[in-house]
């Protein structure tokens, strides 16, 4: 029997937020609000998201001997996320930079800290925390060398779900593991480069090329794209419903979170997308990125 539905591994941050009526040009200073502190990062985002929804979730992930590793270790427990593998020090805690304007847009600048202290040492001493897990998803503000360490130490059976993002060249390996490989439209054509044809569909059918079993392309408002199968499978787009979005910041942890929640449930790809482009849609009608996630409850409501 598995111990989680769902084990992340990746970053925690502080989210230091900051509101502007516009980003400032190449030398130019604007003024803004005051300053939000909020728990971030792209893991600790996904296991709160996955947690909130109802899945027993559990985080690998290194914060600082800090205050802000102080938060964020608040905000997981308080979220119903197991905190065994959260481990402590070697550096601060990693902090995201975040404006936001008016439309809900963000910009992130990232100072991984202890984040790229988490190394394949550490994946392989939690061996046993990835042995209890039916899904293990992963992103890239963690080592590269860590998460092809997830993809070898992982139980034979469990599904790998990778977000490449920041977006970096990936080796066959970890591409071969990923099912799904989740990509923005940004990460798509950073993977794929010259390849890059133009729509949704071609980016999807070029990224099954590269070797992963499946992959899910999120379209912002439009919902997502997802396609498996090898490259000549169709592409299956799925909507999403339309919202005021606040603030986007976390909603695509929101929705690769629940993605990997319900694909560790037995739903297929496209089902399991229908149900994460809702938790993606109900997280941008609020503000930061882990006080929006939202409940199952509050999902069907919407």
């Amino acid at each position: 029997m598995n111990d989680y539905d769902l084990l992340v591994v990746g970053s925690a941050n502080a989210d230091l937020v900051i509101g502007v009526e516009r980003r400032p040009a190449p030398g130019e200073t604007v003024l803004g609000s005051d300053l939000a502190v909020h728990p971030g990062g792209k893991g600790a985002n996904q296991a709160v998201a996955a947690a909130r929804l109802g899945a027993r979730t559990a985080l690998l992930a290194r914060v600082g001997d800090d205050a802000h590793g102080r938060l964020l270790l608040e905000s997981q427990r308080a979220a119903g996320v197991e905190t065994g593998g959260v481990l402590v020090g070697g550096a601060p805690t990693g902090v995201a930079l975040i404006t936001v304007d008016p439309s809900g847009d963000n910009s992130i600048v990232v100072s991984p800290g202890a984040n790229a202290r988490l190394t394949p040492g550490d994946v392989r001493a939690a061996g046993e925390l990835l042995a209890g897990a039916r899904v293990v998803s992963a992103q890239l503000e963690i080592p590269l060398e860590t998460v092809a360490e997830v993809v070898r130490t992982r139980a034979g059976g469990a599904r790998f779900v990778l977000n490449p993002s920041p977006p970096a060249p990936l080796p066959p390996d970890v591409l071969a593991a990923c099912d799904p490989l989740v990509v923005n439209e940004h990460e798509a054509r950073f993977v794929l480069g010259d390849a890059a044809g133009r729509d949704p569909e071609d980016w999807a059918r070029a990224l099954l090329a590269l070797g992963p079993r499946s992959v899910v392309v999120t379209l912002g408002a439009e919902g997502a794209l997802v396609a498996e199968g090898g490259t000549d499978a169709s592409a299956v787009r799925v909507p999403s419903p339309r919202v005021d979005a606040v603030d986007t910041t976390g909603a695509g942890d929101a929705f690769t979170a629940a993605l990997a929640w319900r694909l560790s449930l037995g739903e297929g790809l496209a089902q399991a997308a229908a149900f994460a482009v809702r938790v993606g849609a109900a997280a941008v009608t609020g503000e930061g990125a882990q006080a929006s996630f939202p409940t199952a409850e509050e999902v069907s409501a919407l």
